[in-house]
């Protein structure tokens, strides 16, 4: 203002027309200098954020720490918890709690430095087979066809977030890392036989190391390693590039997905744990870092199984009480609570959120606890198991003995059926658990199918192609995929059509049941994704299977059956059939 006042005032006279000659002069310097900031300010805005964006340093648990306790919580005298870091719910579970931070630099990070990869087997064992983007975009990996046995190694250090049985791979290894450029990525190799997999969820492996042998188990045609890699990680909203520039030493790209140094837990989502497999958004979102840190705790129990107990526990709801005296977001009975944990010796409940106070009313205390017990009951039933005392699924016995005690499963042989309540309360509680897992469990975390854009009866039969060869078990699977092992008809198109409708749509567990849902089609109009139902008897249909195209269908059936080999595979529809569309 100053400036524009003295050239008006001035502009008739000699002397001051030299100074707003000169005025003007000095704003055009300033012009000049404005613009190199701007445009200095306008690189910083561009290049900065482009790793964390709005990620970074932000978080939803409270700002009193950076970083989250031990994984299974502090023990008691651990210098460490002695400092609140806010009000202690124990007496008073109205109170909010204020939970800590997830850690900025995650410990598989790979620091500073040139770019250390190798290449996932060795030169001069392989040729590729098949590349990135083939069948019409479907193949997200590459194909390295070399003989069976042939060692695989780790591209990369990391941690080791899956490994065994996958859908479509037959088994898979997924192993977490962060790039020099601190971008998150998954490597993903398939295909392995059972024997093939050499290394176990929670390992840190570095690059070179041994990890597994080449196979060609799942959808395969021959010994060959699928190897993806997923910027943004494999569970947590990353997508796949092509692998082949990257092992050259691309740089890993900003794809989405999780950002491994944001000390916000929605957008770490748990990469680089187990954790990664909880959906995200599924829970309250001040819970979900601890869900997530309780999935990590041992391999036979997953974040999606815990967050659906938790909905079948409380509904979420802190403060909770039963009329049995079962306490908190994850329901304890106080003497279940301070029970000792027979895999380390410390009570089920501890303090987890490093507040001074082991408290079931705790958010972190209570739904680590919960991964604590099913821990280690898991632990006992496996054991039991190995010395024949024991039989069934290992994740429903454990929901069993969660509900009604160990010493039920124990007394009984396997699921509990020794009172009346077993029937009436133990049983449906763990088929409803089961049934809701498969919404709080991230797309792809159990294998290859994710639903795509496009015919919903074309998902169902993709989905069904996952689980070609799974063997057949009475009573296995549902929702969720297999269990004991396999897949039983119902079993086999229920996943399939969970997994298709993206957890929308539950189909009832008996083919019977399943009769009555959707509307009949008339076998003229016969769809891929519609069910083919068969061998129909006074209560309805006994077999179930997936109409596949071409008078073909998808079904599991015992293998004493003439027309099939058992298990899951495709045969001839029935002479008997009647179909039903269901999405």
């Amino acid at each position: 203002m100053a400036y524009a006042g003295s050239a008006e005032s001035a502009s008739t006279g000699g002397e001051a027309g030299c100074a707003s000659v000169a005025v003007t002069g000095r704003s055009m310097l300033w012009i000049a200098l404005g613009a190199v900031l701007a445009l200095m300010t306008l690189v910083v805005v561009i290049v900065m954020p482009a790793v964390d964006e709005d990620c970074a340093g932000y978080s939803v648990l409270g700002p009193s720490q950076t970083a989250l306790p031990a994984l299974d919580g502090f023990a008691p005298g651990d210098p460490r918890a002695a400092a609140s870091i806010g009000t202690s719910t124990a007496t008073n579970p109205s109170v909010m709690q204020t939970n800590p931070t997830a850690t900025g630099t995650p410990s598989l990070a790979a620091g500073s430095g040139p770019i250390r990869r190798t290449l996932p087997l060795a030169v001069g064992t392989f040729t590729v087979s098949d590349v990135f983007g083939a069948r019409g975009g479907a193949h997200l990996g590459v194909d390295l066809a070399a003989t069976d046995g042939t060692t695989i190694y780790s591209v990369s250090e990391g941690r080791v977030v899956a490994a065994g049985p996958a859908s479509g791979f037959g088994n898979w290894i997924v192993v977490d890392s962060v790039d020099t450029n601190g971008r998150s990525y998954s490597a993903v190799y398939g295909h392995m036989w059972d024997s093939g997999v050499h290394v176990r969820v929670g390992d840190t492996v570095t690059a070179g190391q041994p990890i597994a042998q080449v196979g060609s188990a799942g959808e395969s045609s021959g010994p060959h390693l699928h190897f993806e890699i997923v910027p943004g990680g494999r569970f947590t909203g990353g997508r796949q590039i092509d692998p082949l520039p990257w092992l050259d030493g691309a740089p890993t790209p900003d794809v989405g997905g999780a950002r491994a140094f944001s000390n916000d837990p929605r957008c770490s989502r748990g990469f680089g744990t187990a954790g990664g497999a909880l959906a995200a958004g599924k829970v309250p979102p001040e819970l979900e870092i601890w869900y997530r840190r309780a999935g990590s705790l041992c391999p036979q129990i997953t974040p999606s199984l815990l967050a659906a107990q938790g909905r079948q526990e409380s509904g979420f709801q802190r403060g909770a009480n039963s009329p049995a005296g079962a306490q908190g977001l994850a329901q304890f009975l106080p003497g279940t609570a301070a029970s000792t944990n027979p895999d380390d010796g410390r009570p089920y409940v501890v303090d987890a959120d490093g507040n001074g106070v082991a408290s079931v009313w705790d958010d972190g205390d209570a739904i680590i606890g919960q991964g604590r017990y099913m821990c280690a009951i898991a632990h006992k039933i496996m054991a039991w198991q190995a010395e024949g005392r024991v039989h069934g699924d290992v994740t429903a016995l454990t929901l069993a003995a969660y509900n009604a005690g160990e010493g039920a499963v124990l007394a009984s042989g396997g699921m509990p059926n020794q009172v009346a309540a077993h029937y009436s309360e133990t049983r449906p509680y763990v088929a409803n658990i089961l049934a809701m897992e498969p919404q709080y469990r991230a797309p792809g975390s159990l294998g290859r199918f994710t639903p795509k854009d496009g015919s919903s009866g074309e998902n169902i039969v993709e989905a069904a192609n996952e689980w070609l060869g799974q063997p057949y078990v009475w009573g296995g699977g549902g929702p969720q995929g297999p269990s004991g092992g396999g897949l039983d008809g119902p079993g086999l198109t229920a996943a399939a059509v969970f997994a298709a409708s993206s957890g929308t749509v539950t189909l009832p567990r008996t083919a019977e049941q399943q009769w009555e849902a959707g509307v009949e089609v008339p076998m003229g109009k016969l769809a891929p994704g519609d069910l083919v139902f068969s061998a129909f008897g006074p209560r309805g249909p006994a077999q179930v299977g997936i109409y596949s195209g071409n008078g073909r269908m998808i079904q599991s059936v015992p293998g004493a059956q003439a027309r099939s080999r058992g298990g899951v595979t495709e045969v001839a529809v029935p002479g008997d059939a009647r179909a039903r569309r269901v999405l």
